[in-house]
Formats: C-alpha cells, sequence, structure tokens
C-alpha cells in the first residue's frame, strides 16, 4: 500500500475544536522532539548541518527554543505532561541544565553584542510563563536563580534597536512579576523606543524607516500581545498595544485570501504559517474587534491560514520543516537561517493558551470573509487589491528597502506581489534565466550582469496607481507608473538615457506543466495553468516570450514559466506602456471563455485602461 506523504495527516485535519488544533501541534512537534531526544544533547535540536551568520551550537539551540514556542502551550494543558512525559523531562532538565554553569551543555555565560540566544530568550521566557504552575514553581532557588542569572545577560549587551527589544521586554517582566521589580523600568525603556516606531493603523517599522514588513505582525504585535497575555496586566502601556492591534484588524485583514493564503513579501518568509500569529495574539490578549469585526473573524483568518499551509509541501518525507516557503528551498533563504529556524512558527499555537470556556472556543468561524478591492496602505507603502470574490491578493508597492538581507530587491522593490503568482529570488544575475525577473523590470549593459531597482529616489502611492522612480547610473533615469485594474495592471515606463540599454521585464509566474494560450493579439503570450491564467501584451519595440528561468527561484512553485518582453534601445528618452495579467478567478475571459484583453493607451499623463482612466500626476 502507497504510504501518504506526511502532511496528509495535517492537511486532512479539519481544525474545528481546541482538541484538533492541539493533535495539529503534536503532529508538528513529533519529528523533531524525537530527532532531538534521540540526539541526546540537552538545549539542542540539531536539525541539519546548513549554516547561517551564527555558529552551529547556536543554531542546534535555537532549534530548541523554536520548538519551545509549541511545547509551551501544549503543556499549558496538564494532561498533556502526563500524555508526554519523556518530552516534558527532556524540555525541563534541558532549561535545568543549559542554565547551569557547571554542565557541559550550558548555554554560556559569555553572550555576546547580538547575540542569537537573545532572539530565543522570548521562547524561554513564554515557555516559563505558560509552565510556571509546573516547571518554575518546582525548582529549587539555586536552579532558578541559575536561569535568572543567565537571561540577565540580555540587560548587559547590545541588542539592535529593532524587534528584538520585544524579547528583552518579555525577559524583564519575567523579572518584574518573579521577584524583581526593579526591571519593569527596563520594560518601559524599550516600549519607549519600540513605541517611537509607531506609524499608524497598528504599523511601525521594524527599526529601519524603509523596512515595514512581516515583522510587524508577527513580531511587533505578536510579542507585545503575548506580553499583555501572559502578564494578564491592563496598564497604559498594554492598552495602547491593544488598541494599536484593534486598529490593525483591517489593515492587516487585506493581506489575506478567502482561501486562507497570505500576502508573500518581504524577509522572513521562512517562517512560514507565522503569518497567521497576530490572529492568535489577538484572541489570547482578548483585543478588542474593531466595528464590524467579531472574534469570529479572528478564528476565521487564524485557522483558514493553518489550513492553507498544511496542505502546502512544506515538509521533508521525516516530517521535519526545512527552510523554504512552499517547498523546501534553500535558495530563499536569508543568512540568519538555521535549518530549524522555521519552527518559529509554532509561536502561533500561543492561541492553544485560551481557556476552554473562553468565547473564542465557542464561536464558530466567519463564513463570510471580509475584504476591501482597493485599499490603500500608505505604512507599508502598498496599493492592495482583490480579485472578485477575495482568492488572490496583490500588492503593489513602492518605496521600501531593505539594505542587508538577501534577496532584499526580490524580496521589496519589485512592482507587485501576489498570493497566486508570488515572487521569485534570483540565482544569480548573469544570466535571465537565472535572474528570474518576475514582476520586475531588469537591466544591463549587455546581454548579462543584470540588475532591478534596489533604492528609489522617489516613489507616492496614490488610490489608483503607484509610482516609483530608480536611477541605476547617474545617467539613466526610469519613473516607473503602475495602475492596477483586476486582474490586468498596465506598467508605464519612462526611461531617459545616456548609454545603451538592454531591458527586460517580467510578468507574475506560474508552474511549468500549463499550455500556452492564443489570442491573435501581436506581440503578446498568455499562459494557464490550473492555479490561473498569466500573461502580457508588450510594449512597442519590445520582443515577447514565454521564458523559461532556472528551478527553484518562485518561492510557491519548484519550475515556472515567466512571460517575457526584451529590447535594446540606443541613448534617448522613451516611453513605454504594457499590459499584464495574473488572474486566478477567470476574470479576464468572456462568456466564450476567451481571453477579453482590454483596451489599453496612454495620452500625455492620462492612462486609460478598458473603462477606467487615471492621471498619472508624476508625468505631467
Amino acid at each position: 500500500m502507497a504510504v501518504a506523504p506526511f502532511n496528509a495527516q495535517v492537511a486532512r485535519n479539519p481544525l474545528r475544536t481546541k482538541a484538533q488544533c492541539e493533535q495539529a501541534l503534536i503532529d508538528l512537534l513529533t519529528p523533531g522532539m524525537e530527532l532531538m531526544i534521540k540526539n541526546g544533547r540537552y538545549g539542542r535540536f540539531r536539525m541539519s548541518d546548513s549554516g547561517a551568520v551564527y555558529s552551529q551550537d547556536r543554531t542546534s539551540s535555537e532549534g530548541f527554543a523554536r520548538l519551545l514556542w509549541g511545547l509551551g502551550p501544549l503543556f499549558h494543558n496538564r494532561e498533556n505532561i502526563r500524555r508526554f512525559g519523556h518530552w516534558w523531562q527532556f524540555t525541563c532538565e534541558s532549561l535545568i541544565n543549559c542554565t547551569d554553569p557547571t554542565h557541559p551543555d550550558y548555554w554560556g555565560g559569555d553572550l555576546t553584542d547580538y547575540d542569537q540566544l537573545f532572539v530565543e530568550m522570548g521562547a524561554i521566557t513564554a515557555f516559563l510563563y505558560e509552565t510556571k504552575s509546573e516547571f518554575w514553581d518546582h525548582l529549587t532557588t539555586e536552579q532558578q536563580n541559575n536561569i535568572f542569572n543567565w537571561l540577565e545577560q540580555v540587560n548587559h549587551k547590545v541588542l539592535p534597536k529593532t524587534n528584538w527589544l520585544l524579547f528583552r521586554t518579555l525577559v524583564n517582566s519575567w523579572f518584574a512579576d518573579n521577584g524583581h521589580e526593579d526591571h519593569a523600568k527596563l520594560v518601559q525603556d524599550d516600549f519607549d523606543i519600540t513605541n517611537s516606531h509607531y506609524l499608524g493603523h497598528g504599523w511601525s517599522y521594524d527599526g529601519y524607516v524603509n523596512q515595514i514588513d512581516n515583522y510587524i505582525p508577527f513580531a511587533y504585535q505578536f510579542f507585545t500581545l503575548v506580553l499583555v497575555g501572559l502578564t494578564k496586566k491592563n496598564g497604559k502601556q498594554e492598552q495602547l498595544l491593544k488598541e494599536r492591534a484593534t486598529e490593525f484588524v483591517p489593515s492587516y485583514a487585506n493581506w489575506f485570501t478567502s482561501g486562507g493564503a497570505c500576502l508573500p513579501y518581504g524577509r522572513s518568509l521562512d517562517y512560514r504559517f507565522a503569518q497567521a500569529a497576530f490572529w492568535a495574539a489577538a484572541s489570547f490578549a482578548g483585543v478588542k474587534p474593531p466595528a464590524g469585526w467579531s472574534i469570529a473573524d479572528f478564528k476565521h483568518l487564524l485557522l483558514g491560514n493553518l489550513r492553507w499551509w498544511f496542505s502546502q509541501n512544506i515538509f521533508q518525507s521525516d516530517g521535519l520543516i526545512p527552510i523554504g516557503y512552499a517547498y523546501p528551498n534553500m535558495n530563499m533563504a536569508e543568512g540568519y537561517n538555521g535549518p530549524a529556524s522555521a519552527y518559529w512558527a509554532l509561536k502561533t499555537f500561543i492561541f492553544l493558551c485560551i481557556p476552554d470556556d473562553d468565547p473564542f472556543w465557542q464561536v464558530r468561524e466567519a463564513e463570510d470573509f471580509k475584504f476591501e478591492p482597493v485599499k490603500l496602505q500608505p505604512e507599508p507603502r502598498m496599493l492592495v487589491v482583490h480579485s472578485a470574490n477575495g482568492r488572490e491578493v496583490q500588492a503593489f508597492t513602492a518605496g521600501q528597502h531593505s539594505h542587508e538581507h538577501a534577496h532584499a530587491n526580490a524580496k521589496y522593490e519589485k512592482y507587485v506581489y501576489s498570493t497566486t503568482f508570488a515572487f521569485s529570488v534570483p540565482k544569480a544575475a548573469v544570466l535571465l534565466k537565472q535572474g528570474a525577473y518576475d514582476s520586475t523590470l531588469a537591466v544591463s549593459e549587455s546581454d548579462h550582469y543584470w540588475q532591478t531597482a534596489y533604492g528609489y529616489e522617489d516613489y507616492a502611492i496614490h488610490e489608483d496607481y503607484v509610482y516609483s522612480e530608480w536611477k541605476p547610473w547617474k545617467d539613466v533615469d526610469i519613473k516607473n507608473f503602475v495602475v492596477p485594474n483586476m486582474p490586468w495592471h498596465v506598467r508605464v515606463h519612462v526611461i531617459e538615457s545616456d548609454r545603451e540599454l538592454h531591458l527586460a521585464e517580467g510578468g507574475f509566474s506560474l508552474p511549468d506543466y500549463g499550455e500556452i494560450i492564443e489570442t491573435g493579439t501581436p506581440n503578446a503570450v498568455f499562459y494557464r495553468t490550473e492555479q490561473g491564467i498569466i500573461g502580457l501584451v508588450g510594449a512597442e519595440g519590445f520582443d515577447v516570450e514565454l521564458s523559461t528561468p532556472e528551478p527553484n527561484v518562485n518561492i510557491l512553485y519548484p519550475k515556472t514559466r515567466i512571460p517575457l518582453q526584451t529590447r535594446v534601445i540606443e541613448p534617448g528618452k522613451y516611453v513605454f506602456v504594457s499590459l499584464y495579467l495574473g488572474d486566478a478567478e477567470g476574470e479576464s475571459l468572456d462568456a466564450d471563455g476567451k481571453i477579453a484583453i482590454p483596451q489599453f493607451h496612454l495620452d500625455g499623463n492620462v492612462l486609460t485602461v478598458g473603462s477606467k482612466t487615471v492621471t498619472l500626476t508624476e508625468l505631467a
């Protein structure tokens, strides 16, 4: 009999009851826990030997701590301590031994500035809160002091003024709640810094003013709400955090589709279903839903995203979750992604700490899916657009920039990001097929060595289009206007160059097992798979093709095709207008099932696409 793939057991889980959600967590934890115990080292989960910017021992310690994000909620239910006694024993012994300076597996008393273990202190502290009566209260005074002393290192080293400060607030809250009241001031000191990062509508920036990404929902929002829920405090700062979370709800909800997928954008996508962690933490902390929303909506967005993720091929054959997004993929990783980093997603299961009699467990998930067809989000610098029935989200962006992380130009500065078509990260930049330039414009001085936007001179997010200006060289200026008209969008480029340029511009990506659709339209290509339809109508003078990039570049699909237009231009000024399709619902098809291509043209600074007219202010 054929053996079902590992994800079949979690994919079949309907996630309707607390017991079913708990079983999903157990299924996720089991492969890692059994391997860790088999390996035999306290406080280390050595999943593989791929490298990160910190040492191998740190990656193993990180792996252990990442599992704690699931173990804490699991053991919050005392019955599971008896049910999984060997897990409980190994976890408790690890925390005792790894904070004991005399033990061979001690995590060290010489942590350095920016030490990765400061991040993992957040998981350790959450576990202490979640299991206090069963673990902490049974420790000797010496064992408690060992843990205090080891954690105290976070207050004597340099941390980046980013989401890392929130791990320190958790640590110092634990100190303040357990006999070290003087640490309460340290908690507020860090909140004074992170409060200064606040932008509005629940959004902050993550230490860098041009970086507003997933670290806002699954770090700035998540860790502050978890702190509120764990400490059960309701002071001025806690009320402020909950008010900001209420504001965040309608904005972040628009990143989700009716099918549960969330917009893939920016770095740390390896953390996968941490996308749903905000909804879990908001429910745990008792965040008041905004007008027109309810806890049933929180529950729908949370569990819908988990169901979507558990239907993806994120697991290895042994049940472990490796680096990647919708499939194992080292190409997309950041330097800080250790072998077991993905288990940070387990923090989403904080909702299992919600008491059984809480309304969260009594209400049914909302059946309707709330979304706004077009929503300007000024804080993350996006124009977010949904398809007719909400099955597809596209975010048209400009002005974000991540200055130090791998593939930052691909993860932050393409023209559009999609839940169905996602985006690609390059393997190299020598050849076009290595760059996989979907949803962006690449330029070069030859057929080799391509570059895409990495930092904009200017940008603007309007109600109906997005503008950006890019200078790849001092004597080359490229102004970009991207106009959504779901499922289509138009791109206008105004290029002024004192040098010859090679241009290559891609549409969306889809898997390589589809079919080309003939439309009879000159200089156009359209392509269909079961996921949807993509294509482009090229600008004047461009050659159009259905390109085949390298494997493992798109974060959703291992092998893809990309509609691509290319051209070489001489020095001068040019205006190019092209049309792109990304259709997940069949909105582009007429009554006969054929693609109905809208008319589009630019007259001065007025763009018309179908029945829509848009004035491009910066083009005047």
